[in-house]
């Protein structure tokens, strides 16, 4: 007995270490995340009985060229309006494509997010696409399992990278849980959420998470994957070029998705009608184009099975393409809510058949099932619109089980990414945060810098000198004012060049040549130069251009004024700074 109460009172005294409370929080986050799946999956599938399904049965919907088709609209059309009252309570929490903002309050604004934000992101989402909307639900889950990860974080009072870390692992199990796929969780989670920076703690965290979302899931769900995929065998090397062409396919249609997609966000954003009727207008064109291709409406998984059965008809498949693509763009630019993973995997899929139906008329012997192209455009595709290719690959490894799809997905997923990178340096996550001068996957040490203006760091106290100064007493101001780059300037103040001490090394010694040769002889003419309102980050790419220690600093509209100096030290001192007071706070 004595022993036992010794036990006990050991337990009750124990004091974690920091790495073990993260480990044992992303345990409590991992279950949550799985608890707020089943919720969010039930919501949906509530209202797509409701909406969607009772939609068809009141209105007495029927097949293709039945005239009561001409109803479709009125669904997406009823998810829109119920949005309404949301928005109007909820001004800017509800519309719209999220997971960029989600981003931003993550990696640059603490990450705190708040229970009616997660409630929203359930119950919005599940009005849009369970009434016909084109969206998907694994964005929205992504956040609602962050959103998880940061109450816990508020409600045991952790900060800077330790909440980060729980709202990546509340991220990883959503994900997992949604495609009972625990490592592309975590691969979502390190690729993206964490902008792929992460150590052997941070990982297990998220591993857990996931693992533990997934057995909650499994739990509720039984062990069946989101899609029933055939086994496909692929022909072998043979093949292999074919796989590698398709990567450049998928990567051309990503990009075309990405710019069409911010497209016509942009072109709702400039419309001149009240806000509440966007979402109107968009609901009613996916309605349209749904009485002709019902299979783009809500998040079509179930077209996704027929055409991973290899169930497809090549002119439907290759239309249905562009066709996803519009209604998506069209659904979340007007202001509907959801996420553009699960049209991702619609658009892979349909390019993939359609692909592998044409390799397939013109190399029988060689091109497997289409089906097969279908499966690995789901992954490839998801890979080269969001730039997360392990996520990709491992998403559909774990979907279909089938360690022969490895390979192929491996080439099109990588040639994808790279090819859409190429052509398109931001993913379709990205592009909003670029607008704004936010490069998100800059890493830790890009996102520090790029909150801070050089305005901020740059001296004012320099010293700058006449073109037609002799280089005698250039020399004299280069002992008197230290530095190694002055800005040259003409007799209005104007830059003319920036001479440097490398420049006048050569001929310091040499007095006859200091008496002839002026500053603005030898200076410069070719400066790189830094505005006021440039971040710390592009300077210090600027500093690497030429691998230079000073850059003069103009305002934006007198780009010929030299307003400061930015030197490459004191951009150190500020970041080094930075990653203290950061450690401070987390700990």
């Amino acid at each position: 007995m004595k022993r036992l109460k010794n036990i006990i009172t050991g337990l009750l005294s124990y004091s974690p270490g920091k790495h073990t409370a993260i480990i044992i929080l992303s345990l409590i986050v991992g279950v949550l995340s799985g608890g707020v799946n089943i919720v969010f999956r039930e919501t949906l599938s509530f209202t797509k009985e409701v909406i969607f399904h009772g939609g068809h049965d009141l209105l007495g919907i029927g097949e293709i060229f039945d005239i009561s088709r001409l109803y479709i609209p009125l669904l997406p059309l009823t998810g829109a309006l119920l949005l309404i009252p949301l928005a109007r309570v909820f001004p800017g929490e509800v519309s719209g494509y999220g997971f960029p903002d989600f981003l931003e309050k993550v990696n640059i604004r603490g990450g705190i997010i708040k229970i009616k934000s997660i409630v929203l992101k359930i119950i919005a989402p599940a009005i849009t696409i369970g009434s016909g909307g084109s969206a998907g639900v694994e964005g929205p889950i992504a956040q609602i399992g962050g959103g998880m990860g940061s109450i816990v974080g508020q409600m045991f009072r952790v900060s800077g990278n330790r909440m980060k870390l729980l709202i990546a692992s509340g991220s990883a199990g959503g994900i997992a849980a949604t495609f009972n796929a625990p490592i592309a969780g975590v691969m979502f989670a390190t690729e993206i959420v964490l902008l792929g920076n992460y150590e052997l703690t941070s990982f297990g965290a998220i591993v857990i998470s996931a693992g533990m979302a997934t057995v909650v899931s499994r739990a509720y769900y039984g062990e069946n994957p989101i899609f029933a995929v055939p086994e496909y065998n692929i022909s072998g090397i043979t093949e292999i070029p074919l796989y590698i062409f398709f990567g450049f396919f998928i990567g051309l249609i990503a990009v075309l998705y990405i710019r069409t997609f911010h497209g016509i966000r942009d072109r709702f954003e400039a419309m001149r009608v009240g806000q509440y009727v966007k979402p109107l207008i968009g609901a009613f064109a996916v309605g349209m184009i749904g009485i002709f291709f019902p299979h783009i409406l809500s998040d079509g998984y179930e077209t996704i099975e027929h055409v991973l059965r290899g169930e497809a008809v090549l002119w439907i498949v290759f239309v249905l393409i562009f066709l996803k693509i519009i209604a998506t763009s069209l659904t979340l630019g007007s202001g509907g809510a959801g996420g553009v993973f699960a049209p991702a995997l619609f658009i892979g899929a349909m390019a993939g058949a359609s692909y592998g139906i044409v390799v397939n008329t013109l190399f029988p012997g060689i091109a497997s099932d289409p089906g097969a192209y279908a499966t690995v455009g789901v992954g490839a595709f998801l890979s080269a619109a969001t730039h997360a290719p392990l996520t990709g690959m491992f998403l559909l490894f774990e979907m279909t089980g089938n360690y022969l799809v490895i390979i192929p997905i491996m080439f099109a997923s990588i040639i994808g990414t790279f090819t859409a990178k190429r052509l398109f340096k931001d993913s379709i996550d990205t592009v909003t945060l670029s607008r704004k001068g936010i490069d998100i996957h800059a890493g830790r040490e890009g996102t520090l810098l790029s909150a801070i203006k050089v305005r901020d760091v740059m001296r004012r106290d320099f010293i700058t000198v006449k073109k037609d100064v002799k280089l005698t007493s250039f020399v004299e101001l280069i002992v008197e004012g230290g530095g190694f780059y002055f800005p040259v300037v003409d007799n209005k103040g104007d830059l003319a060049g920036v001479i440097s001490l490398q420049d006048v090394r050569k001929v310091m010694f040499e007095d006859y040549i200091k008496e002839i040769v002026t500053a603005g002889q030898l200076a410069t003419e070719d400066v790189i130069l830094l505005h006021t309102t440039d971040d710390l980050r592009m300077a210090m790419e600027k500093f690497n251009i030429k691998d230079i220690d000073e850059i003069p600093v103009v305002r934006p509209n007198e780009p010929k004024k030299v307003v400061g100096i930015l030197r490459r030290s004191d951009v150190m001192d500020v970041y080094n700074r930075e990653i203290l007071r950061k450690q401070v706070e987390e700990y």
